[in-house]
């Protein structure tokens, strides 16, 4: 599916537009009864979106009850870790609003060693979303509502790293990589592409001068595969909230 581009003047009105997104496709599943499944991403850009979605008017317009919150990578560390992926969502985000404890699904990514922990999120997972039929526990994807991700400048997105053998993984659902590349360098869990690309939704949001020549490139050549967030290519809609100091 072609990617819907939109570019905003700054970080506060990317995240807004993105707030108001999420907000929409949140709304749609509450009057359809059904629960809202988000993936959260890591990484600088989406604090001001989360911290966004903790205040009016944004807070009121999700159903939080049926809100069920997920990771697309975490760090191997602590959960109250200065460079966790959980400790900044719960700061901003979960820590302020009404969301049962039982719908916020976090990455076990201190459980040793990380292979451990893939295996633990994963059959987390599987419990959340049952597979259509029996036969199909290895080719069942989930599919999200949404899966937030963001952009390195090296083009990894979540934590799949360009040449990372995760990327080539066509039945997991979460792997262990190295991180070795990363900052910081230390292990992470993942969710694979093969469940990315299964999301109703996914939303890149792309903010740093850093990440400008990487974003030409994946922007300007699709059907590239040097870069992993280039490999982004869900079976439902893919978005691109863009700080426009990029383009």
């Amino acid at each position: 599916m072609k990617a819907e581009i939109r570019s905003y003047p700054s970080l506060l009105d990317l995240s807004r537009a993105a707030a108001e997104f999420i907000t929409g496709l949140a709304e749609v599943a509450a009057r359809e009864g059904d629960n809202f499944t988000l993936v959260l991403s890591g990484g600088k850009t989406p604090r001001l979106l989360y911290e966004l979605l903790a205040q009016a008017p944004y807070s009121s317009k999700i159903d939080w009850k049926q809100t069920h919150l997920f990771w697309g990578d975490e760090r191997c560390l602590p959960p109250d870790h200065t460079d966790s992926n959980f400790a900044m969502a719960f700061q901003t985000l979960i820590s302020r609003i009404s969301i049962p404890s039982k719908n916020v699904h976090r990455i076990p990514a201190e459980t040793e060693p990380p292979e451990a922990a893939a295996k633990q999120y994963e059959q987390t997972l599987r419990e959340f979303f049952p597979p259509a039929r029996e036969n199909e526990m290895t080719s069942n994807f989930p599919s999200f509502d949404l899966v937030l991700l963001g952009l390195g400048e090296d083009g990894h997105t979540a934590s799949l790293f360009p040449g990372d053998a995760a990327l080539e993984y066509q039945t997991s659902w979460v792997a262990a990589v190295d991180g070795f590349g990363a900052s910081p360098a230390v292990p992470r869990i993942t969710l694979t592409l093969p469940v990315i690309n299964r999301a109703k939704c996914v939303l890149f949001l792309a903010s740093g001068s850093e990440k400008r020549e990487v974003l030409t490139a994946i922007l300007d050549n699709p059907e590239t595969t040097d870069y992993p967030a280039a490999r982004v290519q869900p079976a439902g809609r893919l978005l691109w909230f863009i700080d426009e100091r990029l383009v």
